[in-house]
């Protein structure tokens, strides 16, 4: 291979992949080169056009089985071929992996709770109190405080404070158990006894002020 054909190849860019992905692509029930191939389709965040032309001269598969591979991965929900309306105007066929991606965030949730915190229901409170299914990234919050050890029963006691409060995100529970957790709240005991502390002191600001006036002293 000569330099010119060498700096041709290098200008095309390159690609990363996360590890994970390579170890466990197969748990998706897809093969090596379909793989390769939701790669390709997915190398830009831009919306692919349909051309299984250009895939078969980019990737060295004939057009049947590229052909093969786009039917397969579409009815198995991997990808989706949808026709819209380009800059031009004109109609043109675009590939979205909207279901591979999800597929993968599938994946590492089950993973997750699979290999780090089996025993717990934590996750699936949460869900159900959020009334939608987690993100990768919030499993790893959520893990990340199990992990610190804190309980599942605190994480509980925060979940209902913030719906209390209306609120429905994992950032604002953090924030709750980043307060508790520096004044030395780590049990439901230690919630409801920091709770009735501070209902008492708010009553006991609010109690009328009571006048000291000595009667017996009093000339008139």
């Amino acid at each position: 291979m000569n330099n010119t054909k060498l700096a041709e190849i290098l200008r095309q860019g390159y690609l990363v992949i996360p590890l994970y992905l390579f170890k466990n692509y197969s748990k998706l029930k897809i093969s090596l080169e379909e793989f390769f191939f939701l790669l390709y389709i997915g190398r830009d965040e831009e919306k692919i056009q349909f051309d299984p032309a250009s895939i078969c001269e980019q990737l060295g598969f004939d057009l049947a089985h590229v052909m093969e591979m786009i039917d397969t991965l579409s009815d198995r929900h991997f990808i989706s071929v949808e026709t819209v309306k380009n800059e031009s105007g004109l109609m043109e066929e675009v590939i979205h992996l909207d279901g591979f991606y999800d597929k993968i965030s599938s994946l590492m949730r089950e993973d997750i709770v699979k290999t780090d915190h089996s025993n717990s229901d934590i996750f699936n409170v949460i869900e159900k109190e959020f009334g939608r299914t987690l993100s990768p990234m919030e499993y790893e919050i959520i893990k990340a405080w199990l992990d610190n050890d804190i309980s599942e029963e605190l994480i509980k006691e925060a979940l209902k404070e913030a719906t209390f409060n209306g609120v429905s995100n994992l950032r604002y529970i953090d924030k709750i158990l980043y307060e508790w957790g520096k004044i030395g709240i780590q049990t439901k005991e230690d919630v409801l006894k920091n709770k009735m502390d501070h209902r008492k002191k708010k009553e006991s600001e609010k109690a009328p002020e009571i006048f000291d006036y000595d009667w017996f002293d009093d000339d008139e």
